[in-house]
């Protein structure tokens, strides 16, 4: 670890953020995988439909998840920083319970009312039946989902980017091969989907828990340590609430949007927004990748007070994915079609996903630099400001836009409150970095954590 607060700040953010990249992007694969397996193995469209209005349901499983896996990995960073071991471990021992817990108590939540879950969320009469059977199937691994992608949070934290990222390629290649096997081969429908994702987290959560049981991990599991403390649990979800809220915010306002979007554009304009959410993810779990790699760093230094390589990191992460999302905007206005194809077979819907990509993309080259200032300060323990800069977007700029536009515009009126959302959320969050930056020069060391 000490590496942190003493190797060159690029080749450091390199080190951390490639394997952190390569790991989201996996990540990312998974859904990619099952809606472009879904939608060329299934000769129905409402199925492209059916999977979109499971989008917020999983969202907010993945909510409950980052809840506690950000904030241990954050928090753990910041105390290794303080040289301060033993409270490391112990975030780790209270962690694992809690996950655990909370994932037991959602699916419960989940399987008892899913389907009017599903219809609160956009589905339809003929889309029902293909949300429901992807997701009763998908539930069982949802906790392990969880325990994969948090504790990976962690093992890069710790100072293991490099198995992180094979944690995921690993679940990636065995999804792939699975749902392929499953959907073609067997033709098991959209419930073969649902058990190749879930047999690749059982997988994957068997990999990363088990490097948590060595002894010689910096981090690791011993007697001692799961004793739940109020202390911890509190000092972990006070930092979490930021990506957590993030989720659900996302999955509000994805149930806002699918109803916008079914009563202006049926479903499918629900299909074509698949097409932007899978689309975005890619360039999206990019950036998430570049701020995980970025938080251990940020985190150390601003734990040590060398507030130098703090703004240092900052710049060169910031940098970074504005390029990302400046390909990834060029790319969704100019080659749309190309796009839509990969996810659909109906033209109708291709056709709606057509226009959707070219509006919605026209703005999201901002994206990148306003997940990276959200994220910085959650790096730094300051999870209101995160909160509030995550809630931006999704919340506080979101509906009022959806609650305006579309009566004016109709269906491209909801394609329009992406760009216009991403511009403004892009301004407070630099309103906010502007002033964050001068009171952090102005103090000798960092605000207590």
């Amino acid at each position: 670890m000490l590496e942190l607060g003493s190797r060159p700040v690029g080749k450091l953010l390199f080190k951390y953020s490639i394997p952190a990249v390569v790991g989201m992007v996996v990540q990312a694969l998974y859904n990619i995988i099952d809606s472009m397996v879904i939608g060329h193995a299934i000769d129905d469209p409402n199925v492209v439909a059916g999977i979109a209005v499971t989008f917020p349901v999983m969202n907010l499983a993945t909510a409950l998840g980052m809840l506690i896996g950000a904030g241990s990995a954050t928090r753990i960073s910041i105390v290794l920083g303080q040289k301060d071991h033993r409270r490391a471990q112990l975030i780790l021992g209270n962690s694992v319970q809690l996950t655990i817990y909370i994932g037991l108590a959602y699916i419960t939540v989940f399987a008892l009312f899913l389907d009017k879950i599903l219809m609160l969320f956009g589905a339809s009469p003929n889309t029902l039946p293909y949300a429901h059977e992807f997701l009763m199937w998908l539930l069982p691994g949802m906790v392990l989902m969880n325990l994969t992608f948090s504790y990976n949070n962690v093992m890069r934290a710790t100072g293991y980017p490099r198995l992180a990222m094979y944690t995921n390629l690993l679940g990636v290649a065995i999804n792939l091969v699975l749902a392929s096997t499953f959907l073609f081969g067997f033709k098991m429908g959209i419930r073969g989907a649902a058990i190749a994702t879930d047999i690749a987290m059982l997988v994957t959560a068997i990999f990363v828990m088990r490097h948590f049981f060595k002894r010689d991990s910096e981090v690791h599991f011993e007697r001692g340590i799961y004793r739940i403390r109020r202390d911890i649990i509190k000092s972990i979800i006070y930092i979490g609430l930021s990506p957590f809220l993030i989720n659900v915010a996302g999955s509000v306002v994805n149930a806002i949007i699918n109803n916008s979007l079914l009563r202006y554009g049926g479903d499918n304009a629900i299909a074509a927004v698949v097409v932007f959410n899978r689309y975005v993810t890619v360039f999206v779990f990019i950036i998430i990748g570049i701020c995980q790699g970025m938080q251990p760093i940020l985190g150390y230094n601003y734990g040590s007070g060398n507030f130098t390589r703090l703004f240092s990191t900052l710049k060169k992460a910031a940098v970074s994915a504005t390029v990302v999302t400046v390909i990834g905007s060029a790319v969704g206005v100019l080659f749309p079609a190309a796009i839509a194809s990969m996810f659909m077979q109906d033209a109708a819907q291709i056709s709606c996903a057509v226009v959707c990509l070219r509006i919605t993309a026209l703005m999201f080259w901002i994206v990148g630099y306003q997940i990276v200032v959200t994220n910085f300060f959650q790096s730094l323990g300051m999870a209101a400001k995160s909160v509030f800069l995550s809630l931006t977007r999704q919340i506080i700029f979101m509906i009022p836009m959806l609650l305006i536009l579309p009566p004016v515009w109709g269906l491209n009126g909801v394609w329009a409150c992406f760009p216009v959302c991403d511009f403004m959320s892009a301004v407070v969050a630099t309103v906010f970095l502007i002033v964050q930056v001068k009171r952090i020069r102005g103090q000798k060391r960092p605000l207590s954590c």
